[in-house]
């Protein structure tokens, strides 16, 4: 048995390394089969040498991380687990630098870095996930990215403007003022890639564009990132007329969640079909994510999987 000491010069990085009731060092004790304490500023770690050396770099990891960002999510634990294990498929993929001063977007998941090495390498990237694993965010950010350091000439963000149980002719205000709620996630994401200024500039410039998939019919984009987000929404002839607006020097991410599709029953989503019929081929690339990819609230992952599994009342009937 051996013990390491690692420092830590402020207090208030403990609380969000142990988490919650100690939640993250109860899941790093279980993994690892090591003893973890803390006290007078030092992080004591327990046990066999090979299993002290493994916990002790995944804390100094953890650490970094609260220390940039403030706190911890449970995703991030585990994958700073695997990694220092060697399980991670992907590796250390390099953060993406966006506009906003200081900040950098960096995937949090195995599944997002495949996502993201899928963008960086094809042409056509298809990701498909569900709520909350991060598929616009990091889309955007690559693009913004790709906008700075002049790879593109711009960026065009696009969303179908499918009626969720509501009627678009009942909001208020002209076509403009209807449209701009469904493309309000592409503008958050958005805004904290880009200061506001020089979003706007950028706008008025035509360097970046967010309109209704309506708007698309007729074009040639070249040299531009464009994203197509809510792809779930898109009927089979939609997703044609989308996919051939690409010019040269052109990159298309198109991101969707096939479970929530507000499409009119009977009706193919024009993503499932374009997976099937075009995953294949070279140049395209499918992501899928999973519920463990979720980087919002700890509860979004739950109520995903708990809308995965088959209700109760339905199995007792069968």
């Amino acid at each position: 048995m051996v013990e390491s000491a690692i420092p830590v010069t402020h207090s208030e990085v403990l609380l969000p390394l142990f988490g919650a009731r100690d939640q993250h060092l109860r899941k790093i004790r279980q993994a690892l089969g090591v003893e973890i304490s803390a006290s007078d500023g030092v992080i004591r770690v327990h046990g066999d040498p090979a299993a002290v050396t493994v916990a002790t770099e995944v804390l100094e990891r953890l650490c970094t991380i609260v220390r940039r960002q403030g706190s911890l999510a449970e995703e991030e634990v585990t994958r700073a687990i695997d990694q220092v294990r060697g399980k991670s498929g992907a590796g250390d993929v390099p953060a993406i630098d966006v506009m906003a001063a200081g900040k950098t977007v960096r995937p949090r998941t195995p599944g997002q870095e495949r996502y993201v090495e899928a963008i960086r390498k094809h042409d056509i990237v298809f990701g498909v996930g569900p709520a909350g694993t991060g598929k616009t965010y990091l889309a955007v950010a690559m693009a913004v990215s790709a906008l700075r350091n002049q790879q593109i000439r711009k960026i065009v963000l696009v969303r179908p403007a499918v009626e969720a149980g509501e009627s678009l002719g009942y909001l208020p205000g002209d076509l403009q003022a209807k449209i701009h709620p469904y493309l309000r996630p592409l503008l958050d994401a958005l805004h904290e890639m880009i200061d506001y200024d020089q979003f706007k500039r950028y706008t008025e410039q035509d360097l970046i564009e967010i309109i209704p998939l309506a708007y698309m019919r007729g074009r040639t984009l070249n040299e531009a990132f464009i994203i197509l987000d809510e792809a779930q929404n898109t009927t089979i002839p939609q997703m044609k007329m989308f996919l051939t607006r690409m010019g040269r020097n052109s990159k298309i991410v198109v991101s969707g969640d096939t479970t929530q599709a507000d499409l009119p029953s009977r009706t193919t989503s024009g993503l499932t079909d374009a997976v099937e019929r075009l995953g294949h081929l070279n140049g395209f690339a499918v992501s899928k994510l999973s519920s463990a990819d979720i980087v919002r609230h700890p509860m979004v992952q739950q109520i995903v999987r708990a809308y995965e599994q088959e209700p109760k009342k339905k199995r007792e009937r069968r």
